[in-house]
């Protein structure tokens, strides 16, 4: 009983020592990536060639959106393949061009109110980063509600580009607001269960898992952002 009282324990702070300096990166890495996208976002609504050549031109914008969501698919998809130098690249690539998309936002809101709206996101990405990371709930029996959620957003959204309901416009924002929370938890708990198998002695592939973690919280931060935008936004 002591043998497997040590064993186990001894099991733990192996863990433990593994799980901190990964999830130490994956947030590290985040922070990066949306330095540069705030950046990159602000110097575009800044630079008036720039931003006309963005959004006056359908095909130039619509291009910047396939090739995110093109970068966005091998990094989920083929991180394994790929080297440490190159997982990093496509992530600050996706970073920068997020930026550029995002560009409009300092032309729609007040600067007071897009910094409002990141004090809000970040309190509560935090919040729930921190319950995802520390609970003893498994989340993981939610994955199929979040993800028909995720779908249902999606396809809502696309059908309102035409529809142009205010009433669904604010449905997806409220859903979308509770999905990313949500997912801002489940993601935070999937990250640590993954990676208490990796290895410090193997940078190459824990250097990859962090960028892929850090795009995973990225991507609920923006879009979670977005979302207390509408509701929080005051419109120039």
């Amino acid at each position: 009983m002591v043998r497997f009282s040590r064993s186990h324990s001894s099991i733990v702070e192996r863990a433990n020592k593994t799980i901190q300096p990964f999830m130490a990166q994956v947030y590290g890495w985040m922070t990066c990536g949306l330095l540069l996208t705030a950046f990159v976002a602000w110097y575009a609504a800044r630079t008036p060639i720039l931003l006309q050549f963005i959004f006056s031109n359908h095909l130039v914008f619509f291009s910047l959106m396939i090739v995110q969501l093109v970068v966005v698919f091998i990094l989920s998809n083929m991180v394994n393949r790929l080297s440490s130098m190159l997982a990093t690249s496509f992530f600050m690539l996706y970073s920068a061009l997020t930026g550029l998309t995002l560009a409009s936002i300092f032309i729609l809101y007040a600067s007071s109110s897009i910094a409002s709206t990141f004090v809000i996101t970040s309190g509560m990405f935090g919040v729930m980063t921190v319950y995802g990371y520390t609970t003893k709930q498994d989340l993981t029996s939610f994955n199929n509600l979040l993800l028909m959620t995720l779908i249902g957003v999606g396809l809502a959204s696309l059908v309102n580009l035409w529809l142009k309901s205010t009433m669904l416009t604010w449905l997806v924002t409220y859903t979308g607001v509770l999905l990313f929370v949500g997912l801002t938890a489940y993601d935070t708990q999937k990250l640590k269960k993954i990676n208490t198998q990796l290895s410090l002695g193997n940078r190459e592939q824990f250097h990859k898992e962090s960028i892929f973690g850090a795009l995973t919280l990225y991507l609920d931060f923006i879009n979670l952002f977005l979302m207390f935008l509408r509701i929080f936004g005051n419109r120039r």
